[in-house]
C-alpha cells in the first residue's frame, strides 16, 4: 500500500503525524510526505518528503488576511476567535497547496491519503484519485470543525478540481483523551516527532530539587509572548529548579541561579525526569505533558492556545494563565498541588489505553 501524508507546513502540524507514518512505513508500506517550510526538518525522522509549498511565508499569508478583517483578527490574537481566523488562514494556504498535492498525488498514485485537518488539499488529492482519505487529529479541537472552517474558503478551489465539495473521510484517527475533550473518530494514542537533538545526562534523572520545564512556540510573530520572560522574574522566589528550553535572547539574559537553558532537546524524553512543564499552550505541548502525567501551566495566548490551556484547567490537570499572571505562588502551586499531579496521572493512564499508532495499521490498510 502506498500512503502520500499531506501536512500544513509547519513543524507543529507534520511532527504529530510521523509515528503513524512510521509505523506504515514499518510495516512494509510504502509512505511519502507532503509538507513544506518548518515543516521539512521532519526529514530527519528519516521519511522521504516532498516540498509542495517553496518558498512559504506564514506572515506573507497571514498579513493581508488580518488587515481585511481587523475583528477577527483582534479576536484571534486574544485567542477568542474559534475557527473563523484560523479557517481565514489554512484556507489560504490551501488555496495555495492543492494544486501541488493534487499533482503530486496524480504522479505518485497513493492507494489512500492521510491529512490533518489544516491540509484539505489531502483531502481533495484524495477525491480526485478515487482513494480513501483518512483525517489525523493533531489539535485540541473537532477536526470536522476545522476542515468546515478551512473548506468554506476553498469553493473556486474545490470547483476547479471537478468537486462541489469535500466528500467526508473514510475514517478519522482521534488523539484527544476523553476526558479532556471530544473528537470524532477511531482512538489513537498520541505521539510526536521531536526533531532529534541531545538530552544530556543530567535530564535524565530527577534533580536534587523538582525540575520545571519551560518551553517555547517555534511560531514566533504577533500573539506569540511565551512564559519564559515571567518565569525567569519569578524563579528565585520558587523551591525549585527551572530548565528553559531553547530561550530567546532576552530570557537567556541575567538568570538566576535556579535556572538553566538548552538548546533544542527530545522534549518528551526529558519531560519522566522533572515535576511539571511550563508552555506557550500549544496542543503539542499539552498533550505531551498529558502523556507522561505531569501538571502543567499553560499560557493563554493567540490562536488555539486560549482553548487548549482551558481545556487543560477545566480537567483539573494544569494552570492556564496569561504570562503576566505567572507568579512564584502559581509557580509554587504547580510543582506541590497534589490534585493537580492526580488529575494529570488520570489522563496520562487514559492516553495509555489508547491504541498506540502501529494497531491502527491494518485498520487503515483494509480501507483500501
Amino acid at each position: 500500500m502506498r500512503v502520500l501524508v499531506v501536512s500544513a507546513p509547519m513543524v507543529g502540524h507534520v511532527f504529530p503525524l510521523v509515528p503513524l507514518a512510521a509505523a506504515l512505513r514499518d510495516a512494509g508500506h510504502e509512505v511519502l510526505l507532503a509538507t513544506g517550510g518548518g515543516g521539512l526538518a521532519v526529514e530527519r525522522a528519516g521519511l522521504p518528503v516532498r516540498d509542495v509549498a517553496p518558498g512559504f511565508d506564514l506572515g506573507r499569508i497571514a498579513l493581508p488576511i488580518m488587515l481585511r478583517h481587523p475583528l477577527i483578527a483582534r479576536a484571534e490574537l486574544a485567542g477568542t476567535a474559534g475557527t473563523r481566523g484560523a479557517g481565514l488562514l489554512f484556507g489560504a494556504l490551501n488555496d495555495q497547496l492543492t494544486d501541488r498535492v493534487v499533482a503530486l498525488a496524480t504522479e505518485w498514485r497513493p492507494d489512500l491519503v492521510l491529512h490533518e485537518p489544516f491540509a484539505v488539499a489531502g483531502a481533495v488529492a484524495a477525491a480526485r484519485l478515487g482513494v480513501p482519505a483518512v483525517r489525523q487529529e493533531n489539535a485540541l479541537f473537532d477536526g470536522r470543525d476545522l476542515v468546515r472552517a478551512t473548506t468554506g474558503r476553498l469553493g473556486g478551489t474545490l470547483r476547479r478540481h471537478g468537486l462541489t465539495e469535500l466528500p467526508p473521510p473514510a475514517a478519522a484517527l482521534a488523539v484527544a483523551p476523553p476526558s479532556v475533550t471530544h473528537q470524532d473518530g477511531w482512538p489513537m494514542r498520541y505521539a510526536s516527532y521531536i526533531g532529534g537533538g541531545e538530552l544530556p545526562g543530567w535530564l535524565r534523572e530527577p534533580g536534587a530539587r523538582p525540575r520545571v520545564l519551560v518551553s517555547r512556540s517555534t511560531l514566533t510573530g504577533p500573539g506569540d509572548e511565551g512564559p519564559m520572560p515571567a518565569v525567569v522574574a519569578a524563579a528565585a522566589q520558587v523551591d525549585a529548579e527551572f530548565v528553559l528550553v531553547r530561550p530567546d535572547r532576552r530570557s537567556a539574559r541575567a538568570l538566576p541561579g535556579n535556572v538553566r537553558v538548552v538548546d533544542w532537546i527530545p522534549l518528551d524524553a526529558a519531560l519522566p525526569a522533572s515535576a511539571a512543564l511550563v508552555h506557550h499552550g500549544g496542543a503539542g505541548s499539552v498533550l505531551g505533558a498529558l502523556v507522561a502525567g505531569l501538571p502543567q501551566l499553560a499560557t493563554v495566548g493567540a490562536g488555539d492556545r486560549r482553548h487548549n490551556a482551558e481545556l487543560v484547567a477545566r480537567r483539573g490537570a494544569g494552570l492556564a494563565l496569561r504570562p503576566r499572571d505567572i507568579t512564584a505562588e502559581t509557580l509554587t502551586r504547580l510543582v506541590t498541588d497534589a490534585d493537580l499531579r492526580t488529575a494529570a496521572g488520570q489522563v496520562s493512564r487514559e492516553i495509555a489505553a489508547m491504541p498506540a499508532p502501529a494497531e491502527l495499521v491494518s485498520r487503515l490498510a483494509a480501507l483500501v
